[in-house]
């Protein structure tokens, strides 16, 4: 007679929350990533995405996990320079128009300067981690340029000069910087990772991922990004070494000849827009008159209230006072899938006059101290692995985030769908220079001192 096998034999299956301990705790920091690769609904250029829901999800994971752990966080200085711009926001969220703009424009600095990078910086437990995000970034502005080139050769993106050529992605024409962002995060991280002392197949393949970004770079059109990332490029290589500064400035000198000259690929065109960097004086274009206009007006709202600025979300309520006519009433959108839209002109693009005419010198100081600090620390940890250890190309990668991130709040703010990746920038940069790198533990957790064989035989 056939017994049944008793219960106790029988494998216990692992429950659901076991399995969901195994999965790696960086996952919705990717997953935030992967949602940017989704295109937008129509009209949808404003308000919080799906990428920004998961966002808070990984807030709320990492939440979470430290409860679970039961360890301290973040070290004093982590503390320090994360939480520090919660002083200059407070502050301005009390002077806002009404409690709807202060709240809703301080939950939005909270999330991206505070909230998101801390988490970033907990759920990143190591340089693997920190590469798997680096690479993700490469992926998302790989698929975001190949559309984008596709959209320029099909004339399916957005109007540029009459002519619906402009590359935009998945975001649209409404938010015309938002592929230009993706790709310009995606060359960085791919630079670094090329540059570090990592493995040959790496360097080639990030090298190669590097060489094939330039060209959706170049047709999004983007002065900005074009001018942060040259910048960021120049610091990263002059950061590697200058001997290998100089081949790979030759090596990218003989592709823009080949692909621009040669081929005359939009050579027309992206010369008259390279020109246009400088013809700030003689013969501006309207946009460029509209953004030194926007600028006068955020410096006279800063000078009226130069200690606490005019409140969040207080810059389109005061333009119009302080705007010259020369101010136009908004920019022109359409194409990649959209009609004609004109867009209201609703920040100075230009995070730091925005942040001083919204939260004055407090904010400002605040904010662009805790973000110098954290570009001082990366630089200290940099130089120390050149002089000989594991993690160049992480340094390389974090430091060249946060000068492209500097040098385009110089023509840009904060504002769009890509918005979120400037927060998982900011934390992959607080991981590099605030997280403790001598092992693969996290952040926070003690590491075991090891006793001399002497001492552990006599024992």
């Amino acid at each position: 007679m056939t017994h049944a096998p008793h219960a106790e034999s029988l494998p216990a299956r692992p429950p659901v929350l076991a399995r969901l301990r195994e999965l790696p705790p960086v996952l919705p920091v990717l997953l935030v990533i992967a949602l940017l690769a989704l295109p937008l609904g129509p009209g949808g250029e404003g308000g919080a995405g799906p990428a920004d829901a998961v966002s808070a999800l990984a807030v709320l994971s990492c939440g979470l996990r430290l409860v679970r752990e039961r360890r301290r966080p973040l070290s004093r200085t982590a503390v320090a320079l994360l939480g520090l711009p919660v002083i200059g926001l407070a502050v301005a969220a009390t002077g806002a128009s009404s409690p709807g703009a202060g709240l809703g424009g301080l939950g939005r600095y909270l999330q991206i300067f505070v909230l998101v990078p801390a988490a970033v910086l907990l759920l990143v437990r190591g340089r693997a981690d920190f590469r798997l995000v680096a690479w993700a970034f490469v992926g998302l502005a790989l698929w975001q340029g190949a559309l984008g080139v596709h959209q320029f050769l099909t004339g399916t993106g957005a109007s540029y000069q009459g002519e619906e050529i402009r590359a935009v992605g998945t975001f649209g024409a409404q938010d015309v910087m938002g592929m230009a962002t993706v790709v310009s995060f995606g060359l960085v991280c791919a630079v670094g990772l090329a540059l570090g002392r990592s493995s040959v197949r790496q360097g080639t393949v990030a090298a190669c991922c590097a060489l094939a970004l330039l060209v959706p770079l170049a047709l999004s059109f983007s002065r900005g990004a074009w001018i942060a990332t040259v910048v960021t490029i120049v610091v990263q290589l002059l950061l590697a070494g200058l001997r290998r500064a100089l081949k790979v400035g030759a090596v990218v000198a003989a592709l823009g000849v080949i692909l621009v000259g040669g081929f005359g690929v939009g050579s027309a065109m992206l010369q008259e827009r390279v020109d246009s960097i400088t013809q700030v004086t003689d013969a501006p274009d309207q946009s460029v008159t509209d953004r030194y206009t926007m600028w006068a007006a955020a410096v006279g709202m800063w000078r009226e209230h130069p200690l606490t600025g005019v409140g969040l979300k207080g810059f389109p309520e005061h333009r119009d006072a302080h705007a010259s006519l020369a101010l136009s009433a908004g920019s022109d959108t359409e194409g990649a899938g959209t009609g004609f839209v004109r867009q209201p002109l609703l920040s100075p693009h230009n995070m730091y006059l925005l942040i001083l005419a919204e939260q004055g010198l407090i904010g400002l100081l605040a904010l662009a101290g805790g973000w110098l600090a954290l570009l001082v620390c990366g630089l200290r940890r940099l130089v120390r692995v050149r002089r000989g250890g594991p993690g160049l190309d992480c340094a390389l990668v974090a430091c060249g985030l946060l000068v492209w991130q500097l040098t385009d709040f110089a023509y840009a703010d904060i504002g769009g769908p890509s918005t979120v990746l400037t927060a998982v920038c900011l934390g992959l940069v607080a991981w590099w220079s605030l997280a403790s790198h001598g092992t693969e533990e996290p952040p926070g957790r003690a590491v075991p001192v090891r006793e001399p064989a002497g001492k552990a035989a006599a024992r």
